[in-house]
């Protein structure tokens, strides 16, 4: 893979990380806050009795999928270049 693959690669982890923060992924029998994310959950929302500022982000389930999104692109990048030769 090139430097152009490996950045395409990156860049296309950040965005479907980031796209994935509008999937609710809450477990069913969980109240008081929604979670968002996938395949792990690294934003909630507090439903009930939100502080000042109801949104947290976990930022090592954040950085675990941009890792995750990043060598699946990477993945189907390969696999593309390889049926194109």
């Amino acid at each position: 893979m090139n430097a152009r693959s490996v950045l395409i690669s990156i860049v296309g982890g950040v965005v479907i990380t980031l796209l994935t923060g509008l999937v609710v992924t809450t477990p069913p029998m969980l109240v008081g806050a929604q979670w968002y994310g996938y395949p792990l959950p690294w934003l909630y929302k507090l439903v009930i009795a939100p502080e000042y500022f109801p949104w947290k982000a976990d930022l090592v389930n954040l950085v675990a999928d941009i890792i995750f999104w990043t060598v699946i692109v990477g993945i189907v990048l390969f696999i593309v270049q390889k049926a194109r030769k």
